[in-house]
């Protein structure tokens, strides 16, 4: 059983520090020059960097000697959309961008609603049909799409739509990936996590938000550092730790004041102050 101190894998979502506009190798850099194992990259700054002249091989040994996992890629492939034609690229884009993810070690890639999230609301029942599909990509490639909770979005916007779609796809590979911003934004009482087995979620975006912000007008942008703000924190990671194995907390913010510091010392800040939501909840 793990101890405490290997209960979470503290993780830096490169969102976090994108506005500066780095570069892939920087951003690794500074993820582990702030305390961080893990990192959640953005796909597009990856590519950014492949198209640039860099490769796959060379992305891994700076990887390697860094100290550092790449636990998850964000990407917005369309695949739960209804247009035929752009769910086949979206199929084509991922398998294309899995393979440049499994050269670098990871193993998890985002699967969110992109494409999706307004009226009309899509039947869940095909939506599950069209995640299992995408799953069976990651059966060859060795890369899981997690099924994205994404709370301002008309589908997949409520625990109780992703935590359907995961279970109806019938499909052993299936989980979902949460978010404490996202679990508010999209009206779930953060008290029904405990209807989850954790085995269930492997990443969960850790950020807060500040109060008097309702659900309705509050947006990605208004995040901010983990403990600083109203957010159910301790509740959420009590619930979701598994003594099985440890939890990864990606913490993910799009504040434009952050965007305005010094990139270091917004990673040493999101280390430290994670660390420390944990640390007073006791966990």
């Amino acid at each position: 059983m793990p101890s405490k101190s290997s209960s979470f894998i503290y993780c830096l979502n490169t969102a976090t520090i994108r506005g500066h506009k780095l570069g892939f190798f920087k951003e690794l850099e500074l993820a582990a020059a702030g305390g961080f194992t893990g990192v959640e990259i953005w796909l597009e700054t990856y590519q950014q960097y492949l198209s640039s002249g860099g490769t796959v091989a060379n992305a891994a040994k700076k990887i390697k000697d860094l100290g550092l996992t790449i636990e998850d890629a964000i990407g917005f492939a369309s695949w739960i959309v209804d247009d035929n034609r752009k769910r086949g690229e979206a199929h084509e884009q991922l398998k294309k961008e899995m393979e440049i993810l499994s050269g670098i070690g990871c193993k998890r890639i985002a699967a969110p609603p992109a494409g999706a999230t307004g009226l009309p609301l899509l039947d869940l029942n095909v939506v599950a049909e069209r995640y299992r599909s995408i799953l069976e990509i990651g059966d060859k490639t060795g890369v899981i799409p997690h099924l994205e909770l994404w709370g301002f979005s008309k589908n997949l916007g409520k625990l109780s739509d992703v935590m359907f779609v995961a279970i109806q796809s019938d499909h052993p590979s299936a989980k979902v990936l949460l978010d404490s911003y996202h679990i508010y934004k999209g009206g779930t009482d953060p008290a029904t996590l405990k209807l989850i087995n954790p085995t269930a979620v492997d990443i969960f975006h850790i950020n807060d938000y500040p109060s008097g912000k309702p659900t309705d007008t509050i947006t990605d942008a208004d995040r901010i550092y983990p403990g600083d703000g109203v957010a159910p924190l301790a509740q959420e990671l009590k619930i979701l730790k598994d003594p099985r194995r440890p939890l990864v907390l990606s913490v993910e913010v799009f504040n434009a004041e952050y965007y305005k510091d010094d990139p270091l010392h917004v990673v040493k800040t999101a280390f430290k102050k994670t660390k420390a939501v944990v640390e007073k909840a006791g966990l």
